[in-house]
């Protein structure tokens, strides 16, 4: 069996001297998806931000491509090949499309060749500035921006909140692309468990800071007793 990508063991962390995350354990796979759920507050973007290196982590190790980065900075976290996009989106508002996606450009298969490909919009786009987009277009930059980075592992973390529905379907499209890709793995926090659970391949319940459920994306789908226990939210027919 391959080894993981990305291990966390026993991490303890949160902000200052506020604890939010607390015995948390967790292996994602070399390659698919990972759905994080769970309600509001019990802290799953803390997770995301403890991953990149933006907590007070108290203690607990994470390993990444086999290597310990529990103690290394975000920018060496980011170097190191974990791709992250927030949900703030942090563009560059002055800059230009196309500077947006080339200042943290790194080698590999996704250049801006490969992103106009996938979002033929940001290539229309491509002299407006950062400032000059929808909220939507902003979102694909953001995305597009943290490929262009070509990392093995890359953070969503609600990546589909408050975007028009022709916008949800166009990124919904491109993490299911994602889904079998073997280069990159993913993780997906998103509030709508009908969606992160058809996109991805397993899938974490987090309450009150630890993790209470773990298994296939599949069969949680697919329990609903269970997903109303821990989640809360109706799974769709259609979804």
């Amino acid at each position: 069996m391959a080894e993981p990508l990305l291990v966390l063991e026993d991490v303890r962390a949160g902000y200052g001297d506020s604890v939010v995350l607390d015995g948390v354990s967790l292996e994602i796979a070399r390659e698919g998806g990972l759905a994080v759920l769970g309600r509001n507050g019990v802290g799953k973007s803390t997770l995301m931000l403890t991953i990149m290196g933006h907590t007070n982590m108290r203690r607990g190790r994470i390993l990444f491509d086999g290597k310990d980065i529990s103690r290394l900075p975000a920018h060496r976290r980011a170097l190191a090949g974990i791709g992250w996009v927030a949900q703030e989106r942090d563009i560059f508002p002055s800059l230009s499309v196309e500077e947006n996606l080339t200042v943290a450009a790194r080698p590999g298969r996704w250049d801006l060749a490969a992103i106009h490909e996938l979002f033929p919009r940001l290539q229309e786009r491509r002299d407006n500035r950062g400032n000059q987009l929808s909220g939507g277009e902003q979102q694909m930059l953001a995305f597009a921006r943290a490929l262009m980075t070509n990392p093995k592992l890359l953070i969503l973390d609600e990546p589909l909140e408050g975007l028009a529905p022709i916008i949800v379907e166009e990124l919904t499209a491109v993490i299911r692309r994602m889904t079998a890709d073997r280069d990159m793995a993913f993780i997906l926090v998103e509030q709508h468990a009908d969606v992160a659970l058809a996109l991805t391949r397993s899938a974490a319940v987090i309450e009150r800071g630890r993790v209470v459920h773990r298994g296939p994306s599949a069969a949680l789908r697919a329990d609903q007793a269970l997903l109303d226990r821990f989640v809360g939210l109706k799974v769709a027919a259609s979804a």
